[in-house]
């Protein structure tokens, strides 16, 4: 007898398990409460659809993951960015590496991922009802489920995944509190920095290698920065977004942070460009002359806001003045007022919590027969794919298990 399983969210994670369940021979229905499947891959990565990233060791990758990495690295060696690759291509979907790891589909278009995947699901007999969400789920004595939908319609299953993403408010995950798991509360993660200072504003736009911290904690990040029209952005401030998500949360978002602006230049660096400065340009105005790979702009608002005149020329710098001028550079001082959402991109850490799950299985140990995909459970990871791979990988192994328990 054909295993009957009912996958409650439309997306990512709950595709690929759906698919990879009925491909194993289960009969499967997804259930998805809006009027369209895979929205949040139709819209990630600017309607490009991050797949994957570019690394291939199970260790490493899991490294990327503020939440989630130590449970998801087992996984990640039954299905890795590796075989996520494997699995598009074979189905017409090649994908392509980018200078910074990330993956996307040759064609540069979400669609073409979206297509596969319900291509796949119809060729694998899977059925699919949209406007139709599970209202409510509950266990009977023979071990099946009976779950309600919110038509007012029955259905009964051997296996129930859920996989209806990030629970954004607690609701989110009252099927699986109804069934006896526990939630971490959901906070953001991946978002961008609010800060009011104007001359910072006015260099919207801007983009250089910085390196990030916020003072009285261990978080700290380098890499490429934005300067946006509401503050900083960019993968040093994501990055730093996902790994303080709690510890932010807690300070309501308000917070100081730190820039060093040239983190490959150390002091002695700086007062050696300083005093090279001073002989070969000591006619010219300091704001004028940047030391690279500072663009003129923000070189010259750093100059302004260290304290020294903008008629000021190289040749009668103060030592004071330099000393001011590379402490501005190496730590320039910000308050964050609040923070604001990556593009489209609505990752929280929150959910299922992980200790209540077998990751061999993707199985609930409270409920059996009750399975969990994607990021309904805690666990997050950086930009550049990771959260899209721990939906293949999680949505794989879920389905496989399902697929092959005995009804």
């Amino acid at each position: 007898m054909k295993v009957k399983c009912i996958v409650a969210g439309g997306g990512a994670a709950g595709f690929f398990a759906a698919i990879t369940a009925a491909e194993a021979g289960a009969e499967v229905t997804v259930l998805e409460k809006t009027a369209r499947f895979l929205d949040k891959v139709r819209i990630s990565g600017g309607g490009r659809c991050n797949v994957t990233h570019a690394c291939f060791d199970s260790k490493e990758f899991a490294a990327r993951y503020p939440r989630g990495g130590r449970e998801l690295l087992g996984p990640f060696q039954k299905f890795s960015a590796r075989d996520a690759v494997a699995w598009f291509e074979a189905r017409g979907v090649p994908l392509k590496a980018e200078a910074d790891g990330r993956m996307f589909p040759v064609t540069d278009s979400s669609q073409t991922v979206v297509d596969c995947l319900l291509n796949s699901a119809r060729n694998a007999n899977v059925e699919m009802r949209l406007n139709c969400a599970a209202a409510s789920a509950r266990k009977n004595a023979d071990g099946s489920f009976e779950v309600m939908l919110t038509s007012g319609e029955t259905m009964n299953c051997n296996r129930l995944l859920l996989a209806t993403g990030g629970c954004r408010a607690l609701g989110g995950g009252q099927l699986a509190v109804a069934l006896g798991h526990s939630l971490e509360p959901p906070v953001p993660s991946l978002f961008t920095f609010q800060i009011e200072e104007p001359w910072l504003r006015a260099l919207a736009g801007v983009s250089t290698e910085a390196r990030v911290s916020v003072p009285g904690t261990r978080l700290r990040e380098r890499g490429p920065l934005l300067v946006t029209h509401w503050g900083v952005s960019g993968p040093c401030v994501l990055k730093l977004s996902a790994w303080g998500a709690r510890e932010l949360h807690t300070l309501n978002y308000h917070f100081p942070l730190h820039v060093n602006w040239l983190p490959k230049q150390g002091a002695q660096d700086l007062a050696a460009a300083f005093q090279a400065r001073r002989q070969s340009d000591g006619a010219k105005l300091v704001v004028n002359v940047p030391v690279p790979p500072l663009t003129l702009r923000l070189w010259e608002q750093l100059v302004l806001a260290s304290g020294i005149p903008r008629d000021a020329r190289w040749s009668v710098l103060t030592r004071s003045q330099m000393q001011a001028l590379a402490e501005q550079l190496a730590c320039t001082k910000f308050s964050v007022t609040g923070k604001s959402l990556n593009k489209d991109e609505f990752v929280t850490c929150g959910g299922v919590r992980l200790s209540e799950v077998n990751f061999q299985k993707m199985e609930s140990k409270i409920c059996p027969g009750l399975y969990f995909a994607g990021e309904l459970l805690d666990l997050d990871g950086l930009t550049g794919g990771f959260n899209f791979q721990a939906a293949w990988t999680t949505g794989f192994i879920a389905g496989r298990a399902m697929a092959t328990a005995h009804a």
